[in-house]
C-alpha cells in the first residue's frame, strides 16, 4: 500500500492483530468518536508508544515551560486592576 501526501510515499507493511472482541469493539468506539480509523488510532499508538520523548511536543511545552520562572513580587490580581487599564482613554 502507498499514501501519497504531499509528494511523499510512504510504503506500508499488513499486519494481523488478535484482539479480544470486547477491546475492538470498544477500540473501533475510540477511534470513532476521535475522527479516526481503527487503523490510524492503533498506529498513532504505536508511534507514540516507540517515539523518543523528545519527540512529543506537547512534553517539550511543558519541558520549556517549566524552565522559566516569573516572579510577581507577592503582587496579587484582581478584577478591577485587570480591568482597570487606560486602553480606551
Amino acid at each position: 500500500m502507498c499514501i501519497f501526501a504531499h509528494i511523499i510515499c510512504v510504503q506500508m507493511k499488513n499486519v494481523t492483530l488478535s484482539i479480544p472482541d470486547d477491546l475492538l469493539k470498544k477500540s473501533r468506539e475510540y477511534a470513532e468518536k476521535h475522527g479516526a480509523s481503527l487503523n490510524e488510532f492503533i498506529r498513532i499508538l504505536l508511534k507514540q508508544a516507540v517515539s523518543p520523548v523528545g519527540d512529543d511536543p506537547v512534553q517539550k511545552l511543558i519541558d520549556n515551560s517549566q524552565r522559566f520562572a516569573v516572579n510577581t513580587k507577592d503582587w496579587k490580581w484582581n478584577r478591577e486592576d485587570l480591568y482597570d487599564r487606560k486602553v480606551f482613554s
